[in-house]
C-alpha cells in the first residue's frame, strides 16, 4: 500500500461520498473507487457499507482510518524534521480552559525563550474536545486538566492543581473560614460545561462523599463563572490559580468544606502511535521541569 492509498481513504472517510472524496482530490471517481477497492483487496476486510447509495464506515474502516492519519501525519514530521533542521519547526498545542488561561501563556513564553524558532499553535477547548483533535491528528501536544476517556491517548502528569469552593462578598458564606459538606446540598452551583476537567473533578469529589448537588447555570468561560460568583448568583468550584486577582480586591472568597479537598492532575496527552519529534520532547521535558517540586 502507498501513501497516496491512504490519501484518497482519509478523504473518503471524510466525505463519505466518492465523488466528493474524487473533487476534494482533484482525481476521478473510477480512480478513487480503484483504489479503495485495492485497499479492501489488500487488508482482506470491508471498509465500508454501501447501503442506498450511501457509504458508511465500517469497525476495520474506523480501526484503519486511525492508522491512515498517523502513517500520513508520520510522513509529514519525517518530512517537515528533515527539511527544519536548524530551521523553525512547528508545535500544535490543544489546552482546556483553565490551563489555557492561567497555565499556558507564561509556558510557552518561556519556552519559546529557549527555542525561539519554534512556532507554536494553540486550540483551546474542554478536556472531550481536546481528545478528539488529538484522535484526528488536529493537535500534536494536549495539555488537559479532566480525565482521559479514549485507550488509544497517553498521559503524563506534570503538575497538581487544587479547585476551591469560592463565594461573592455578600453571600453567608463568605463570613465563615468553613462549611459542612451537605451545607453545599442548598446552594446554586455555577459551573463548567460537561466534558470539562474543571466540571469532572467536581462532579467525581461530589460523588465521592455522597453530596448532592444543583447546577442552576453552565458556563464554557472562566471568567463568566467568576463575575456570577461575585454577583451573588451562587457559589462555584474552580481552579485555585484562576481566583488570585478577585482575591486580592475582595470580589470573591475561598470557603474551605470540611474533609474535603478537590484536587487534579495537569496531563500532557499524546496519541499512542504519534512519532515523537525532538521539538515535542522537549516541550514535554520543558514542562515537567517547570513544576517539579
Amino acid at each position: 500500500m502507498t501513501l497516496r492509498h491512504f490519501q484518497i481513504f482519509i478523504a473518503v472517510c471524510d466525505h463519505l461520498n466518492m465523488t466528493a472524496a474524487a473533487n476534494a482530490l482533484f482525481m476521478s471517481q473510477p480512480a478513487v473507487s480503484q483504489a479503495i477497492a485495492e485497499l479492501e483487496q489488500h487488508y482482506n476486510v470491508r471498509l465500508f457499507e454501501r447501503l442506498a447509495r450511501k457509504l458508511y464506515l465500517t469497525h476495520a474502516g474506523e480501526k484503519l482510518l486511525g492508522y491512515a492519519r498517523h502513517i500520513l501525519r508520520m510522513h509529514s514530521d519525517a518530512e517537515a524534521e528533515m527539511r527544519s533542521l536548524n530551521h523553525n519547526s512547528r508545535l500544535r498545542i490543544g489546552v482546556s480552559v483553565t490551563i489555557g488561561a492561567y497555565v499556558l501563556p507564561k509556558l510557552v513564553s518561556s519556552f519559546k525563550q529557549l527555542l525561539p524558532n519554534v512556532s507554536v499553535e494553540v486550540v483551546e477547548d474542554n478536556t472531550t474536545s481536546i481528545e478528539k483533535l488529538i484522535m484526528g491528528d488536529k493537535l500534536d501536544l494536549g495539555l488537559v486538566e479532566g480525565d482521559l476517556t479514549l485507550a488509544d491517548l497517553i498521559s503524563k502528569p506534570f503538575a497538581e492543581d487544587t479547585l476551591v469552593l469560592i463565594c461573592g462578598k455578600t453571600h453567608p458564606f463568605s463570613k465563615r473560614l468553613t462549611v459542612a459538606p451537605k451545607e453545599l446540598e442548598h446552594e446554586e452551583f455555577i459551573l463548567r460545561e460537561l466534558g470539562s476537567g474543571t466540571r469532572n473533578t467536581f462532579e467525581s469529589t461530589m460523588a465521592v462523599h455522597d453530596i448532592t448537588w444543583r447546577a442552576t447555570w453552565t458556563c464554557h468561560n472562566t471568567e463568566t463563572i467568576k463575575m456570577a460568583v461575585a454577583e451573588g448568583l451562587g457559589v462555584s468550584v474552580i481552579s485555585r490559580s484562576a481566583v488570585n486577582k478577585e482575591l486580592e480586591a475582595g470580589m470573591l472568597h475561598i470557603v474551605d468544606v470540611e474533609g474535603i479537598t478537590f484536587k487534579r492532575l495537569f496531563k500532557l496527552v499524546h496519541h499512542k502511535n504519534k512519532f515523537i519529534s525532538n521539538t515535542m520532547e522537549q516541550f514535554i521535558t520543558f514542562c515537567i521541569k517547570q513544576f517539579e517540586a
